[in-house]
């Protein structure tokens, strides 16, 4: 088999394309032949070192999303056959040929649905379902402030916002993004960086301010993202492409208007195996049905990894990309 490693910290040029014996799996464990590996934002800051990863310490397996089809099942792993396609998120190991991933992780994908499609929507889908559905619960009062909301979390957000019945007031970077975000069912687009930001999120939520702000942004949204909350609103941090927050005293909150802030992670919300397989299975479904729209914006063969990487990094790409081993 064929894996991408990372043998220490670094740029793109740290990922090496290394080649050994195809594993068997142990006791409940099964032996994957990916067909597609999402690249995501988070598989950059483990490369870089600027976050601890999944499976510890060097040399790391890079890629926590995949689909593909099983081709051996370990002893103890139920309900599972040999060509079964399937799916996964937050297993190291996906930039591969092959991957070896415990039974439970696994989500079988539903018929007419690819495995090309399933890993351009798995991980950022999980994320947004667990945003919008557990961590603020949006409903048909809500309005929510989503930043990002062109990129493939906030697309996804927006969609699933929508389905649960609220207003959605997109933040984005570009005038051409504003479009995206529209298509993606935003109600309302907006450059995040507009000196008249907060007022105009505010009038446009009805004077008072909005329910919920999901930013993943950090650093530079954080102190804007708090002022455009209405009195009681709650501010949800997943993400710091622009660096952490700043220190700040947490008595803001309370002047600001008894405001919230949480600071979710995937793993504490498919901790469960019952948590998990409902919300991939969710996702899955909702792609497969249509109510969820993807963008792939281009594939790569496993040892253009590094070229994903520096693509990703310069922030032009909108869409999902993935490696095809």
């Amino acid at each position: 088999m064929k894996a991408v490693r990372v043998l220490r910290y670094g740029g793109p040029e740290v990922l090496e394309l290394e080649e050994s014996p195809t594993p068997a799996p142990g006791p409940g464990q099964v032996l994957v032949r990916v067909v597609a590996a999402g690249v995501n934002f988070t598989d950059l800051l483990y490369r870089a070192g600027r976050r601890q990863f999944v499976q510890g310490t060097l040399p790391l397996r890079l890629g926590v999303e995949g689909a593909g089809v099983i081709e051996a099942l370990g002893p103890e792993a139920a309900d599972l056959e040999p060509g079964d396609a399937v799916c996964w998120v937050r297993v190291p190991g996906a930039y591969a040929t092959h991957a070896i991933v415990d039974a439970d992780r696994l989500v079988p994908l539903p018929s007419g649905l690819s495995c090309e499609e399933a890993a351009t929507v798995v991980f950022q889908g999980v994320t947004a379902h667990y945003l919008s559905s557990t961590t603020y619960p949006l409903g048909s009062g809500d309005v929510c402030l989503i930043h990002a909301a062109a990129g493939g979390v906030g697309r996804l957000l927006c969609q699933m916002a929508k389905m649960r019945g609220a207003r959605v007031i997109a933040a984005v970077s570009s005038e051409s993004k504003c479009q995206i975000a529209r298509e993606a069912g935003a109600d309302e687009a907006l450059l995040w960086n507009r000196r008249d930001f907060v007022d105009t999120v505010r009038r446009l939520a009805g004077g008072g301010g909005v329910s919920v702000v999901y930013d993943s942004i950090g650093r530079d949204t954080f102190e804007t993202s708090l002022d455009c909350l209405a009195p009681r609103g709650t501010l949800v941090s997943y993400g710091v492409a622009s660096g952490p927050i700043p220190p700040f005293d947490p008595v803001q909150l309370g002047e600001k208007g008894s405001l919230g802030l949480r600071l979710p992670r995937l793993l504490d919300h498919v901790a469960t195996r019952e948590d998990y397989v409902r919300r991939v299975s969710d996702v899955l479904e909702w792609a497969r049905a249509g109510r969820l729209r993807t963008r792939l914006e281009r594939t790569y063969k496993l040892e253009e990894a590094a070229e994903a990487h520096r693509a990703m990094e310069a922030g032009g790409a909108v869409g999902k990309l993935l490696l095809l081993p």
